[in-house]
């Protein structure tokens, strides 16, 4: 039986320095509801199997470990006070890609992907200790921040529509799912017609399940994969093999090289540039609740934050490097939760509860064969359909980063850059048009963006 809260309080827990530990069935209330979704809703995490499977060359066992390591590590946000659903750095996956892809597939890459992981675990660690990480994200200009962002959205779709790449291999699949998927997460007409109907509200809120449910039974209809072979039991990720020869305990990879370290500076302040407005996101999320729920004081810590997951990458970088990374926020799930939450205290106890049941659930998913079985022939589908959601709106959250019709500019070219050459070619790009063309720069010059219907070019 969990501590009953008093109205207007906060959620009980074990103070421990910056965290407030939180056990479930002790400090919160476990949500069923949220725990079943998180159940479904792991198909989605399991797309990084195949990420993992073609940039790293890892066994599908291999990679379904590290999958697993990072779902446990998901359940550490709640357990240490930070009420959110964490997930992926979505939209710097691509620039990941790209980074990695510059060295050798092997020991090499390996290597480079720790340097990476423990380099932006750190950043994140120091700037949650110190709280500078407000501070030093608003001395990069709108615009900088806008290439990068629209640099990942072009990077994403890139990555699905290369020749060769997953496009090639499921053509109606892929364009199928993700034009329903696209009707469902940004249609005005579906928007319109949802708050109407519990069955399509219901629909709206299970992010982009009904995309994969539809990819399961599509796919093999139109023959580009076959019928899923649903198997009992649990599954074995090979958390051994993982450890003794993907890992720098291997004898094969050891510790990365200094150079690597610096060599991974660039990527690392892109992804953290990105991974940024996660944070911002989860603070809009969680003070969006407070307005319908005065029973409970929610407290949200960008800094506590910083240190979890500033923690989480560094972990992963040494026990399973992970392509995925791991942030603050999964923001269509927490989506989910807050607009559950908001029905009231019978409908939720506790946004806690029902964060961490849904984490527990996702976690509880990796394991049950039934589940991964069934998902396995289309994970490939289901990857590529996050990408293109993923690029889409990082291209619409990046042209809005920009201000300036300037800033649009530059942003424009730094994202080409970002996409084809990489971070650190991108940053640089960014940095000399920066310079060239804002510098001196005297307001009364600009023109603003989103303020003039006519912009002239």
């Amino acid at each position: 039986m969990s501590i009953k809260r008093e109205f207007g309080k906060e959620q009980p827990y074990l103070p421990a320095g910056p965290f407030k530990i939180r056990i479930p069935f002790v400090h919160y209330k476990f949500e069923w509801p949220d725990y079943v979704q998180g159940l479904l809703m792991c198909a989605v995490c399991l797309g990084a199997i195949p990420m993992l499977q073609e940039y790293l060359g890892m066994p599908f066992e291999v990679a379904l470990a590290v999958v697993v390591l990072n779902g446990i590590f998901y359940c550490a946000h709640v357990f240490l006070g930070d009420p959110v659903v964490p997930g992926w750095v979505t939209p710097a996956i691509p620039l990941l890609m790209l980074y990695v892809s510059d060295y050798k597939i092997g020991p090499e890459r390996i290597q480079a992907l720790i340097a990476f992981e423990m380099s932006l675990g750190a950043l994140a660690l120091i700037l949650g200790i110190t709280g500078l990480g407000k501070k030093i994200v608003h001395i990069v200009p709108n615009a900088m921040q806008s290439g990068i962002i629209l640099g990942s959205g072009i990077a994403a779709v890139n990555v699905i529509f290369v020749k060769g790449a997953r496009f090639d291999l499921f053509p109606i699949s892929i364009t199928i799912c993700v034009g329903l998927g696209f009707y469902l997460l940004f249609s005005n007409h579906f928007r319109s017609i949802r708050d109407n109907n519990k069955i399509l509200k219901t629909i709206s809120n299970l992010g982009i399940l009904p995309i994969i449910a539809l990819a399961i039974v599509l796919a093999p209809l139109v023959g580009e994969t076959s019928w899923p072979t649903v198997q009992w039991g649990i599954t074995k990720p090979a958390f051994g093999v993982l450890w003794s020869q993907w890992t720098f305990f291997s004898s094969k990879i050891g510790f990365p090289p200094i150079k690597m370290f610096i060599n991974a500076l660039p990527m690392v302040i892109s992804a953290y540039i990105i991974l940024f407005g996660d944070m911002i996101q989860s603070s809009a999320l969680v003070d969006d609740c407070k307005k319908d729920r005065p029973d409970e004081l929610i407290d949200y810590d960008s800094n506590r934050s910083h240190i979890i997951f500033g923690l989480r990458n560094m972990l992963m970088s040494v026990i399973g490097p992970d392509l995925t990374m791991c942030g603050p926020l999964w923001a269509a799930m927490q989506v989910v939760v807050c607009e559950r939450y908001k029905h009231g205290r019978e409908s939720m106890d506790s946004i806690h509860g029902g964060a961490g049941s849904f984490r527990f659930g996702t976690l509880t998913g990796y394991f049950l064969l039934p589940i991964v079985s069934l998902v396995t022939p289309i994970l490939g589908i289901a990857l590529a359909s996050t990408m293109l959601i993923q690029g889409y709106v990082s291209i619409r959250v990046g042209v809005m980063k920009a201000r300036t019709a300037n800033d649009l500019g530059i942003a424009g070219i730094m994202a080409a850059v970002v996409a084809t050459r990489g971070a650190a070619w991108g940053l640089a790009t960014g940095i000399v048009l920066c310079i060239l063309i804002q510098f001196g720069n005297k307001p009364k010059f600009d023109v603003m963006l989103f303020e003039n219907e006519n912009i002239e070019l």
